[in-house]
C-alpha cells in the first residue's frame, strides 16, 4: 500500500453499521482540562456559531482552553490579561502550576453517572499540544513529567471502566501549537487549512499518539477535533486508514467521529450552534459547554450557564431529533468540578433518573407535530409500542394541549410518567397541567391505537 491520499472507496471499506452501544447512549460528559485551566480566562462573548465575525471570535474567543492561541493575538483582551497577570510569562509555566492536588475521578465519574451519561471524553492533547498522559515523543511536555506529575488519562479511564461506562478519548489531530507553531490564528480557514500542520512527520506524530491510546486504554470512541494531517490520509505505513483498522480490531464495537477531514466517520458532530447541518445525518452527535467555554473559564457565571431544567431540555431536544448530546465539563486546575456546574449535573441527574429510560433506544417521531420554540414547549420520541412528550414551559401552571391524530393514538390511555403535572384527555383534546416542582420536561406516555 503506498502513502498517496486514499480514494473514496478505500474509506468506504471502513463503514459499518452502528454499534447497538452507541444508538441506545443518548448522554456523553466531554472533560476540558489542561494547563489552560491555570488562568482560566476568555471573555464570555457568547456561544459558537452565533458571532459571524472571524476577527470579533479569535480575538475575544470565549473558548478558555485557546488561551493559548488568544493571548498571541496583538491587542486581545487576553493578552493584556495575560501581560498584566503574569507578566507576559511563557504558556508553558501553567504547565507547572498546573497541580490537580484535588483530582478524585472516582468522584467525577460517580457525579457523571449520577448525570444519566453513558459515555465519557477527556481530553488526551488539546491544541497546545500537551499531553495529559506520557506521550511517546513528548519528553517531558507532559503530566507525567511535570505539573500534576500522573497519568491523567490512564486515572480517568480506570474510573470510567469501574462506575461501568464506556471511555471515549478526544486528540486534537489538526492543530499543534508547540510541535507545529503558526502565527496566532485569526480566521476560521487558518484554523482548517492554511495554518494546521499537514506534513508527514507531524502525521506519524500523531499516528503513533492515537495508537498509543488505543492501545492502553482501549477506548471505544475516537474524538478527533479540527482536521487530520493531509500527508497521513492514506492506508500505509503511519496512515489515517491504518489507524481506523486498528481501532476497529482492537474494539469491534469503537465509533470514530467525523473531525478526520474528507475521510471517514461513524457519526457526525456539531458544536454549540455551529455546523448544524451535521444534525441532519442518520447518527450525530451536538456538543457545548455548560457556559460558553469548555475549558473552565473563571469569568463565567450563572448568568453565562445552563442550569439542570435547560440542560434537560437540549437533552431531549437533541435525541428528539435523533442524536446525541455530549455536554462539557471544565475542573478547575486543582481537579474540583466549579459548583455551578456540579449543581447543573446533579439537578440534571435528579431529572434523569426517571427520564433516562424514555430516552434510551428513543427515535425521532414521523409526522410529529411540528415543534414549538416558546411555550408550551414540547418534543416527541418515537418508542416503538409508544409515543413520548416532553413537555416544559417558563410559566408554573401552565397548559399544554397535545395536539395528535386519534386514530393514530389511544389518547385516552395516555398517563404522567413521573412527577411536574397532569394529564387529562377530555375525549376531543389531550391536556397537560404542569406544577412548579418539576425537575424538567414533564413526560407524557401516549400508547399507540
Amino acid at each position: 500500500m503506498t502513502n498517496e491520499s486514499a480514494s473514496p472507496e478505500e474509506w468506504q471499506q471502513l463503514s459499518r453499521p452502528t454499534p447497538e452501544w452507541f444508538q441506545n447512549s443518548p448522554f456523553g460528559i466531554f472533560i476540558h482540562w489542561g494547563a489552560y485551566s491555570v488562568p482560566a480566562w476568555a471573555e464570555p462573548i457568547g456561544a459558537l456559531g452565533t458571532i459571524d465575525d472571524d476577527r470579533k471570535w479569535f480575538t475575544h474567543n470565549p473558548y478558555a482552553e485557546w488561551y493559548y492561541n488568544t493571548i498571541r493575538i496583538d491587542g486581545s483582551p487576553a493578552q493584556q490579561y495575560h501581560k498584566e497577570t503574569y507578566g507576559g510569562g511563557d504558556y508553558d509555566d501553567f504547565l507547572d502550576q498546573w497541580k490537580a492536588e484535588q483530582f478524585d475521578p472516582a468522584d467525577w465519574v460517580e457525579l457523571f453517572k449520577f448525570a444519566g451519561a453513558d459515555y465519557v471524553v477527556p481530553t488526551t492533547k488539546h491544541h497546545d499540544g500537551i499531553a495529559l498522559w506520557d506521550a511517546p515523543g513528548t519528553g517531558e511536555r507532559n503530566t507525567v513529567r511535570r505539573g500534576p506529575r500522573k497519568d491523567l488519562i490512564g486515572e480517568i479511564a480506570s474510573a470510567v471502566e469501574a462506575k461501568g461506562l464506556k471511555l471515549g478519548l478526544y486528540y486534537s489531530g489538526g492543530l499543534d501549537w508547540h510541535v507545529r507553531p503558526f502565527p496566532p490564528h485569526i480566521t476560521s480557514e487558518s484554523v482548517h487549512d492554511t495554518a494546521r500542520p499537514k506534513d508527514a512527520g507531524y502525521a506519524e506524530y500523531a499516528y503513533n499518539h492515537v495508537v498509543d491510546l488505543v492501545d492502553k486504554y482501549r477506548p471505544h470512541v475516537l474524538w478527533n477535533d479540527i482536521e487530520w494531517p493531509d500527508a497521513g490520509k492514506h492506508f500505509g505505513r503511519h496512515g489515517l486508514g491504518t489507524l481506523f483498522q486498528h481501532f476497529y480490531s482492537t474494539n469491534p464495537e469503537g465509533v470514530v467521529n467525523d473531525r478526520w477531514g474528507a475521510t471517514h466517520k461513524d457519526y457526525a458532530t456539531s458544536e454549540y450552534e455551529h455546523s448544524s447541518q451535521s444534525e441532519s445525518e442518520s447518527q450525530w452527535e451536538n456538543c457545548r459547554g455548560i457556559g460558553f467555554s469548555f475549558g473552565y473559564n473563571q469569568v463565567e457565571g450563572p448568568e453565562q450557564s445552563l442550569t439542570g431544567k435547560q440542560l434537560a431540555r437540549h437533552l431531549t431536544d437533541v435525541v428528539s431529533r435523533g442524536g446525541h448530546f455530549l455536554l462539557n465539563v471544565g475542573p478547575r486546575a486543582d481537579g474540583t468540578i466549579p459548583e455551578i456546574q456540579r449543581q447543573a449535573l446533579t439537578d440534571l441527574g435528579r431529572w434523569m433518573a426517571n427520564a433516562k429510560q424514555y430516552l434510551v433506544g428513543g427515535r425521532p417521531l414521523e409526522d410529529a407535530p411540528a415543534e414549538s420554540q416558546s411555550d408550551p414547549w414540547i418534543r416527541w420520541v418515537d418508542r416503538g409500542t409508544e409515543v413520548v412528550a416532553f413537555v416544559d414551559s417558563q410559566g408554573e401552571g401552565a397548559e399544554a394541549a397535545l395536539e395528535l391524530g386519534p386514530d393514530r393514538f389511544a389518547l385516552a390511555k395516555a398517563s404522567l410518567a413521573g412527577p411536574g403535572g397532569s394529564v387529562d384527555f377530555d375525549g376531543q383534546v389531550l391536556k397537560v397541567t404542569l406544577t412548579a416542582d418539576r425537575l424538567g420536561p414533564v413526560i407524557v406516555r401516549i400508547p399507540r391505537g
